[in-house]
């Protein structure tokens, strides 16, 4: 299992997240979100993060051509799907996780093409979890007092290949606190 910090918006939380030992950092590339990266910034120094670390965008019902310019321009590793998007509409030459966000137990996901296929939402009935031919990874409402019980819940029906947390280890939008997200990836790594 890894951890992906997602919502980076700065050089320092990137590092941090590095450090501490982070295997993804996602960074959001949808205007209207209060973590949205502006890609010009990153440019400055996206190329700091080290290879073995997976850079994630993240894009919310973005034309393919838009996150394959963006993917080539910032050497993205993945393009994580966040809204309406189809298998017709997936990018080109980069590798795509497709977001599900969960708001009741009986909600279906469907067996949706794609790497891994993360649920974004604790509502998600774990017990179909062995329904999933893809890699799955755990997000919404994580923090480090709830990680390792999330992870345990989990495992009961599927291994969990990944967690995903944002606002659980935020001081504000898109600002980490350095610590909990030390402490976060310290429970998800040890459960």
């Amino acid at each position: 299992m890894f951890v992906k910090i997602c919502g980076i918006t700065n050089r320092e939380d990137a590092m941090a997240a590095v450090e501490a030992g982070a295997r993804a950092i996602g960074f959001v590339f949808a205007n209207f979100s209060p973590r949205a990266a502006n890609p010009a910034h990153l440019e400055h120094w996206i190329s700091d993060i080290p290879a073995h670390v997976w850079k994630v965008g993240v894009f919310v019902d973005e034309k393919p051509e838009v996150i394959e310019e963006i993917a080539a321009r910032l050497n993205l590793d993945i393009a994580q799907l966040h809204g309406s998007e189809t298998p017709a509409q997936h990018p080109r030459n980069i590798r795509v996780w497709r977001a599900f966000r969960i708001q009741a137990a009986e909600d279906n996901i469907p067996d949706y093409p794609a790497e891994a296929i993360l649920i974004d939402g604790p509502a998600f009935d774990w017990s179909r979890a062995a329904e999933f031919s893809h890699p799955l990874i755990l997000a919404g409402g994580l923090n480090p007092d709830n990680v390792a019980e999330s992870i345990a819940r989990v495992r009961r029906h599927a291994e969990p290949w990944a967690v995903d947390v944002a606002s659980g280890i935020e001081t504000a939008p898109g600002r980490k606190d350095h610590a909990r997200m030390k402490e976060f990836i310290e429970a998800a790594l040890r459960s």
